[in-house]
């Protein structure tokens, strides 16, 4: 394209420009005239009473009449704005005052559930002590120190042990201090009972019926005899319970008698064990095991029955040290294991 044909085309653009941007400024000034004498218009607002009172009227114009307008609207959202607000403090104020309520009583139903903790652990205490006074075991001298008792005023008002912390949190820590301090005698503790295995295993300390505590009809001791209704000493315990219930060896040793009486023990069995110990077990209904047989603690050597002279199904069990007849009771009370369903 020519030169002087671009500028050309290039002024014909201008002008055009210039011709559109004049209209719409006459435009805008127009619509701002219109929109000045339209505000600048006046209106006559009139208030007249049912009386015969004086007529009040006023006049105000439109810019008045649209700023009042726009000032009423203005105050009557932010009304809205700030009732709203009010409304949703108030109930969060209410639910914080639910929940502060709901947190005191449940520090109050802590503070009890630590109080309870405190007589257990010093329950313990005193069972441990004792326990490990027994086997000989020093017992550290470390006692449980706890808060005194008290109310808790509020949540602010908690007294505080030391360093911030609510004296129930302290008295926990405590009783954690003092747990931890007993595992090391538990310890020694299971070491001495672990070395008297053994020992346990070949003195008669089971409970000589399997799976059922029954019911001792008749204790060691001076008795009166069921059929003579004369008095005799009874030399053993009897256990009853019902017929076939299993009846256990109450320690490791030999069978060295197996043997019946009709008049007396009926079926019975004689086991001898370590350290002199003898037991027996009389009124068997069936015998499981024979003469000369090794057996274990807790196992089954026959059942419960009412064989001899007997008044009902159950077991005659005694203990002997060499030939002297002994308490079986005072052995039994050492271990009981094997008796965990009672009748």
């Amino acid at each position: 394209m020519p030169a002087y044909r671009y500028k050309r085309f290039e002024e014909r653009l201008f002008q055009r420009l210039v011709s559109v941007f004049v209209r719409i400024g006459m435009i805008i000034v127009r619509a701002l005239r219109a929109a000045a004498a339209l505000g600048r218009q006046r209106f006559t607002v009139m208030f007249i009473p049912h009386s015969e009172r004086r007529i009040f009227n006023f006049h105000i114009n439109v810019f008045s009449l649209v700023f009042a307008l726009g000032l009423t609207a203005v105050m009557v959202v932010g009304f809205f704005a700030l009732s709203t607000h009010f409304t949703g403090t108030k109930r969060l104020l209410e639910t914080q005052s639910r929940n502060w309520e709901a947190a005191q009583t449940n520090i109050e139903t802590i503070r009890e559930e630590v109080a309870e903790l405190q007589k257990a652990a010093r329950t313990f205490q005193g069972t441990l002590n004792s326990t490990l006074g027994v086997v000989g075991i020093n017992v550290p001298d470390k006692p449980l120190t706890v808060g005194a008792q008290g109310d808790l005023s509020s949540f602010l008002g908690l007294s505080e042990a030391q360093a911030g912390q609510i004296r129930e949190l302290h008295d926990v820590q405590n009783i954690k201090a003092f747990l931890n301090n007993s595992v090391e005698p538990l310890n020694e503790l299971k070491k001495v009972l672990s070395a008297q295995k053994d020992l346990l295993v070949d003195i008669p300390t089971l409970w000589p019926v399997r799976g059922v505590r029954g019911r001792v009809t008749s204790l060691f001791g001076p008795t009166l005899h069921p059929f003579s209704n004369q008095w005799y000493i009874h030399k053993g315990i009897d256990i009853a319970f019902g017929y076939n219930v299993p009846i256990v060896a109450t320690a490791r040793g030999k069978v060295v008698t197996i043997d019946y009486e009709p008049m007396g023990f009926g079926n019975y069995i004689v086991i001898r064990h370590k350290y002199g110990f003898y037991t027996k077990y009389a009124h068997l209904q069936k015998i499981m095991v024979t003469r000369g047989q090794e057996v274990q603690q807790g196992e089954v050597i026959g059942t419960m029955g009412n064989t001899g002279l007997s008044t009902g199904p159950h077991v005659h069990y005694e203990v002997r040290i060499g030939s002297e007849v002994v308490d079986p009771s005072k052995y039994l009370n050492i271990s009981t294991a094997g008796a965990d369903v009672w009748e």
